[in-house]
């Protein structure tokens, strides 16, 4: 992965082979910000106007290239945008989409705000996830590696320096395993195969790990992932990471939607709607990247996260529509769609994560195509049995960079998840509202009295279009950030 340090050098002497500098958008032409503002007296005072007449316009994450000619140490200048805001995002997505722009490039220094520790991070941060790259299966020379080295030029040095970096690198190391996940296909990545790569991992960081088996699910009564798994030869696991810290005094429970892959099963999916399903694991490994970056930044809570994987495949073994299963809670399911298997594995996992006593349960899934369609690609949508908890998840969300929005759990809904034979069923009969009734799915296996969210980033979990600021086509880490926030925000409670 790229390093990152902040350094304090001089941007006009700084050797590096690229610079990036930060414009606002200008009634005229485009603004330098603190650290580009010294560069123009070597450009002759005409830097701003060269970056006009070249069509640049300051414009949030637009990229203008300019050799510098000697008069600057860099050989190249990379000007990036940032409109006519100054928050901690707006540097995060120009720091990465410059970054991004650098690939093949070995060094490269930013010289956008840095200097408070906020801004600084910020601008790290972003310039470290705009520089992921993943080359795994490409043979030929087209690809570029990402940028290797990135000195952000910041007043900030010594403990606070070294601080920020090692948190950046804590939370973009966490990031880009996610990403790594979801962009991995599904003839690499079985339910077990995850479960090894989480046992590794566990291994390094000092996380505890339990990784139960077909037989152990079965036997334990865990009938959501028994049944969803039951159609593929890879059979599904449950594994359960937590993390204990001695001055903890809160319990969060994350539970990760984890399909390697989704056919539908059965109630089998239109093939343009299949091609991106090795995605449909993006929960699962939000939340292994989540307690890994928990227990590298020390934070002081003690974590749980559980993985529900499973393949959902068709064959002569797969469950039907109107089976109906038991789950791990006791509650009895008709599956009238073997297509809305998340919210199965998801049920089992919740009812075993209430069982650790936590403060707070969340569950993340790339759950419904209903979430798309009601808030985008960008933006995932936050349903709670608790307003208090909904808010504070929307807000966590928010501070880390990640589009959420708070949605409602109508109770006229859940008549319609009746069935006539079982405690419920897995889908609505109508269609409207899907990602609402999903979640109202879900509060069923809650128990009462515990606090509990449930996060849908169907969309913002995989990137079908364009790379945008620090985000790469395909694999995004939505959510990931989201969570290490939450526990964060639970250890100052």
């Amino acid at each position: 992965m790229t390093t990152v340090r902040l350094n304090s050098a001089d941007p006009v002497s700084f050797d590096t082979d690229a610079l990036i500098v930060g414009f606002r958008s200008g009634p005229e032409a485009p603004l330098p910000v603190t650290g580009a503002q010294a560069l123009d007296a070597a450009f002759g005072g005409k830097l701003a106007a060269s970056l006009t007449a070249a069509g640049f316009a300051g414009k949030p994450g637009e990229i203008a290239k300019v050799p510098t000619f000697g008069a600057i140490s860099a050989p190249l200048l990379v000007a990036v945008g940032l409109g006519d805001k100054s928050d901690a995002e707006t540097l995060r997505r120009a720091a990465g989409a410059a970054a991004r722009s650098l690939a093949g490039t070995a060094r490269a220094a930013i010289a956008l705000p840095a200097e408070s520790a906020a801004d600084a991070e910020a601008v790290a941060l972003g310039a470290l996830l705009g520089a992921y790259g993943f080359s795994r299966y490409r043979t030929g020379g087209d690809a570029k590696d990402p940028v290797a080295e990135l000195d952000v030029l910041s007043p900030l040095g010594g403990e606070e320096g070294a601080r920020i970096t090692e948190r950046v690198t804590a939370l973009a190391e966490s990031v880009s395993l996610v990403r790594d996940l979801v962009n991995t296909p599904p003839s690499d990545l079985w339910p077990a195969k995850f479960a090894e790569i989480a046992e590794q991992a566990a291994a390094e960081t000092g996380l505890s790990i339990e990784v139960l088996d077909e037989k152990q699910l079965k036997d334990g009564g865990y009938g959501g992932l028994i049944g969803v798994g039951q159609g593929s030869a890879n059979p599904p696991r449950l594994v359960r990471l937590s993390y204990t810290h001695p001055e903890a005094a809160k319990t969060l429970a994350f539970v990760g939607k984890g399909i390697t892959f989704d056919s539908g099963g059965l109630s089998l999916k239109p093939s343009a709607s299949m091609d991106w399903m090795k995605s449909d694991m993006g929960g699962a490994a939000a939340v292994f990247g989540a307690l890994l970056g928990i227990a590298r930044l020390g934070v002081p809570v003690n974590a749980v996260g559980y993985l529900c994987l499973a393949e959902n495949l068709p064959s002569g073994t797969a469950q039907r529509p109107s089976d109906v299963i038991h789950s791990y809670s006791g509650k009895t399911v008709e599956v009238l769609d073997t297509d809305a298997e998340g919210r199965l594995v998801l049920m089992d996992g919740i009812a075993r994560a209430a069982e650790d006593s936590p403060d707070l349960i969340v569950d993340v899934a790339t759950l419904t195509g209903a979430q798309i369609v009601a808030l985008g690609w960008r933006t995932a949508g936050v349903m709670s049995n608790d307003d208090a908890v909904r808010e504070l998840v929307v807000e966590a969300a928010t501070a880390a960079g990640e589009g959420a929005w708070g949605m409602p759990l109508p109770e006229e809904l859940r008549k319609g998840l009746d069935s006539p034979i079982a405690d419920l069923a897995n889908l609505h009969p109508e269609r409207w509202g899907g990602m609402l009734t999903a979640a109202i799915f879900l509060k069923e296996f809650v128990p009462d009295g515990v606090r509990w969210a449930h996060i849908d980033m169907a969309g913002p979990a995989f990137n079908k279009g364009e790379p945008y600021g620090y985000i790469p086509k395909g694999g995004t880490g939505a959510i990931t950030r989201t969570l290490i926030g939450l526990a964060e925000r639970h250890a100052s409670i």
